[in-house]
């Protein structure tokens, strides 16, 4: 199962809104570069990326744009 790029963000509170959006509907989600803090100590320079499945990527999409999130979605998820 390949995953894609949904949004890219250092704001946490928008990561984890959008992670509970998809879980919400059952879309598969994972944090990627999660754990960048203990290289940067914590300062939030680094963005998190969090993926979808290839299978909920369209309506993940959809989704967050519904939410308001559309401008932290990635224009190559928007297909």
């Amino acid at each position: 199962m390949s995953m894609h790029l949904l949004l890219i963000t250092n704001d946490m509170v928008v990561l984890s809104y959008a992670q509970a959006l998809l879980a919400e509907s059952r879309i598969e989600s994972q944090v990627f570069d999660r754990h960048m803090s203990l290289t940067e100590g914590s300062i939030g320079a680094f963005p998190r990326r969090l993926m979808v499945t290839s299978e909920g990527r369209w309506r993940a999409v959809q989704l967050l744009r519904e939410a308001g999130l559309g401008e932290y979605v990635v224009d190559d998820a928007s297909g």
